[in-house]
């Protein structure tokens, strides 16, 4: 005699096989949206999103660690397909985010514990990961299926960069070793950068792009610029060691730059979403990927923030502003959809 599993935990065990390898992007978005709100100066508001950012993610490593005993085939498969493997990236820039908001707090040993579990991470995915994607093939291209998400890769170094530039090293020994470790992370996030955008062109040359390929994730390669900026600009202010003053002049001059070629992606990628979803009429509504372009618009706004106070960028900073304005409707916008979309799914449990 067989029996059926509740429709309430069918679907629970559903969706868990289904939760999105990116979606600490969620914890990702709500944090540097935290720490663009601190900028401004809205410190209460701030505080409110960092604590529901560590709150989501604590939830989320519950979920992907069930996943991982209920559907560990689902997630090794994931790791393998080029579409969705970097996504798990995400975990590694949430880590980063968070610790970077605690710093802001105080709490400079909790973020130092966070970066270290994110470095750890940043360690083994950064060699697993692309091993899986490039050396174990299923017969179809790679390269047809390469997409923004790889971003997500350059921007896990470069926020291990941000979150490392932020601390304060105990002793002078340990500052030498900080410095290196942070430069270590900027450059590998900024050479990584590079290779993922040749790949992404020669994907959209030979291969096109259709208005439905054209997910949030794209956002992401915007976002990688911004945090480098910010990364850059952290790693200039840090104290003297050998390597941050070998590096320093190199790096300071590279921050406008990065900055000023992510304004330049801003309307094309505010252009392209109007032609995925006005002219090709693709429906917007909630999904996990869209926490993948709340990121980016945060980043940018922090990014624009810090560069216009630190080079005293009048201009600069009045676009941050602007650019947190926008971050934040879209994060309301996108937690609304999230909270639609628990509360529908929660219903239709109910009247199974």
């Amino acid at each position: 005699m067989t029996t059926t599993a509740p429709p309430l935990a069918a679907r629970a065990d559903e969706a868990l096989a289904g939760l999105a390898p990116g979606y600490f992007a969620l914890v990702m978005a709500t944090g540097i949206v935290s720490v663009g709100l601190r900028l401004a100066g809205a410190d209460e508001a701030a505080l409110v999103l960092l604590v529901l950012a560590a709150l989501t993610a604590a939830v989320l490593a519950v979920l992907y660690l069930a996943r991982w005993m209920r559907h560990r085939d689902r997630m090794r498969s994931d790791a393998k397909n080029p579409e969705s493997a970097f996504g798990y990236f995400t975990i590694v820039a949430a880590c980063s985010v968070l610790a970077v908001g605690l710093q802001a707090e105080g709490l400079g040993t909790a973020s130092a514990l966070l970066l270290g579990v994110g470095a750890a991470i940043w360690i083994v995915l950064g060699y697993v990961l692309p091993w899986q994607v490039l050396m174990t093939r299923d017969g179809e291209p790679i390269l047809a299926r390469t997409n923004g998400s790889w971003f997500v890769w350059s921007v896990a170094s470069q926020s291990l960069a941000v979150g490392l530039s932020g601390l304060e090293p105990a002793s002078p020994a340990f500052a030498a070793v900080l410095g290196l470790l942070t430069v270590l992370s900027w450059s590998v996030g900024t050479i990584l950068y590079v290779g993922i955008a040749v790949l992404v062109i020669l994907r959209i040359v030979h291969f096109g792009i259709t208005p439905r390929q054209f997910e949030p994730t794209y956002w992401v390669a915007m976002g990688a610029l911004a945090i480098a900026v910010v990364a850059g600009a952290g790693i200039y202010a840090m104290p003297t060691v050998p390597m941050v003053d070998a590096a320093r002049g190199l790096i300071g001059g590279t921050v406008v730059l990065f900055w000023c070629f992510a304004l330049w992606q801003y309307p094309l990628l505010l252009g392209a979403g109007l032609w995925r979803h006005l002219i090709h009429r693709v429906p917007l509504r909630y999904v996990p990927s869209l926490w993948s372009m709340v990121f980016p618009l945060g980043m940018f706004a922090v990014a624009s923030l810090r560069l216009g106070r630190v080079e005293h960028l009048p201009l600069v900073e009045g676009i941050g502003m602007v650019g947190l304005v926008i971050a934040v409707a879209t994060w309301a916008a996108v937690f609304a959809g999230l909270v639609v979309t628990l509360v529908r799914g929660v219903r239709g449990v109910r009247g199974a």
